[in-house]
């Protein structure tokens, strides 16, 4: 067995180079038979020639009933087993104790072990808040033991930041990233250092596109399997194929130079990138597999000649747009299926409205709005006014509390999410008002303000040194006329 080299994610040790198995949906796709108990014994090659980190998701077919084979296997066979990652992913909706336990305990009852190692979490769509109460859940199975650590999945920067600061135990944060997508280079690295939270890297390969065999072919017009499709709509937001070969080449040069493979040059290279703990290289289990060649890449170290020639490469391709986790709520949305607009249309409005008076009024859930006697949001005609706004949470305490960033951005949210349930969006945003106690706090609001509605470019006030009622430092407000 081979010992690869592991990475800290909170008190769990990874692999480097993590197996992957959300290809296992695209082969169970529309029913087609697969052999569970062949899959299982060529995962447990992986595991015994030392890829024993496994990633799956409750979302990706039989994978962590596979997965649990394994662990069982090795479990009676008295080695040690297979630290197993996977994903809640649930629809936005309540999110009391009740239901995040059933989502763990179906995720043991399929794995067949009594702990998840690390539990990661999906959430669709940040106007929701209910996603901190899920967390906060999972923090308390935590500490029963039902799961290690927690992590999140394709979680964003400004999200990420204001979870930590608001006291959720995060570890790790899976977000795509790559030679083709480099946007966790930015942002999501400085929180990540800042906090000591992983990031682990998927589309590494980009399906299989950044490898040998796909230097110098032709541009492929149709694709069969989910990883190649959804990674052919990053190379066409990059620029295209043209732009994509040049960067083949560039690795390919690379490769020659050390006797290894393009997917090697790519691989290594995000290794070497700031905040990347590990790689999650996807298998399709009992088709091929790729162990020894991506070994090669934990071994290989690129010198600065090598980083200015990808470097020089990297520079002629278009920038995927956006921060980590967008290609799942915002066009462009480049996932396997495409364009999620009719997914996202078909979530519940945020807020519940009521109607008064010929009037339409949401209603957060907060506690002031009853006893103040006033909405969060009314919408009169096509014109959506917002009251002011501020990081309270339904029971309300403080998110964020001390941390102006964080409660911006969580304010910004609450904003969108009474928008969205009167029938507006982002790009309908017309003025916004930002109400601060401390005028230092504007550099960190206003990352957090150009985040929420830079696309919309509304007109904005901030006012500092303003007497906040309670604990807060900032208050926001908005105003929307829906297209």
């Amino acid at each position: 067995m081979t010992t690869l080299p592991t990475a800290a994610l909170g008190g769990t040790r990874v692999r480097r180079l993590i197996t992957g198995l959300w290809q296992m949906a695209d082969q169970e796709r529309d029913g087609r038979p697969f052999d569970l108990d062949r899959a299982a014994q060529a995962l447990l090659g992986y595991a015994r020639a030392g890829f024993d980190t496994f990633d799956m998701a409750d979302h990706y077919g039989s994978a962590e009933i596979v997965a649990g084979m394994v662990h069982k296997a090795m479990r009676e066979a008295g080695e040690t087993p297979p630290v197993i990652l996977t994903k809640w992913c649930p629809p936005p909706g309540g999110m009391d104790m009740g239901t995040v336990r059933k989502g763990v305990e179906t995720a043991l009852q399929r794995l067949g072990t009594p702990r998840v190692d690390v539990m990661q979490f999906h959430w669709w769509r940040y106007e929701d808040p209910q996603y901190i109460d899920a967390l906060t859940h999972l923090m308390r199975l935590r500490e029963e033991g039902l799961v290690g650590e927690i992590g999140l999945t394709n979680f964003d920067a400004g999200h990420l930041r204001m979870l930590l600061r608001h006291g959720i135990a995060i570890a790790s944060n899976q977000v795509c990233f790559s030679l083709l997508d480099r946007r966790a280079r930015a942002d999501m690295a400085q929180v990540a250092a800042e906090h000591g939270v992983a990031i682990l890297a998927f589309g590494t390969l980009a399906g299989g596109f950044l490898s040998d065999r796909t230097l110098g072919a032709a541009e492929p017009a149709d694709i069969a399997d989910w990883s190649r499709m959804k990674y052919k709509r990053f190379i066409d937001a990059g620029g295209g194929w043209a732009p994509f070969q040049a960067l083949l080449a560039a690795l390919a040069q690379v490769a020659r130079a050390h006797g290894v493979s393009v997917s090697n040059v790519a691989t290594a290279w995000t290794l070497a990138q700031p905040g990347i703990s590990a790689c999650i290289i996807g298998a399709r289990l009992t088709e091929g597999e790729h162990r020894a060649d991506n070994l090669r890449a934990l071994a290989l170290s690129l010198s600065p000649d090598d980083i200015a020639v990808i470097e020089g490469a990297l520079a002629g391709l278009t920038p995927i747009p956006g921060d980590c986790g967008d290609e799942y709520r915002k066009p462009p949305f480049l996932t396997a299926s495409g364009d999620l607009s009719h997914h996202l249309g078909a979530l519940p409005a945020p807020f519940p409205v009521r109607d008064r008076a010929g009037r339409h009024h949401a209603e957060s859930g907060s506690i002031w709005e009853d006893r103040a006697g006033f909405s969060r949001a009314v919408r009169v005609g096509d014109r959506i006014l917002v009251s002011g706004t501020t990081a309270t949470a339904p029971d309300g305490s403080v998110i964020c509390a001390g941390d102006a960033g964080g409660q911006a951005t969580y304010a910004m949210d609450k904003v969108r999410a009474a928008i969205l349930s009167l029938g507006g969006t982002d790009a309908d945003v017309v003025r916004t008002r930002i109400y601060l106690r401390h005028a230092a706090d504007w550099e960190a609001v206003s990352a957090a303000h150009a985040r929420a509605f830079g696309d919309a470019r509304p007109a904005n006030t901030l006012v500092g040194g303003v007497d906040l009622v309670g604990d807060y430092l900032v208050e926001v407000e908005a105003e929307a006329v829906v297209a």
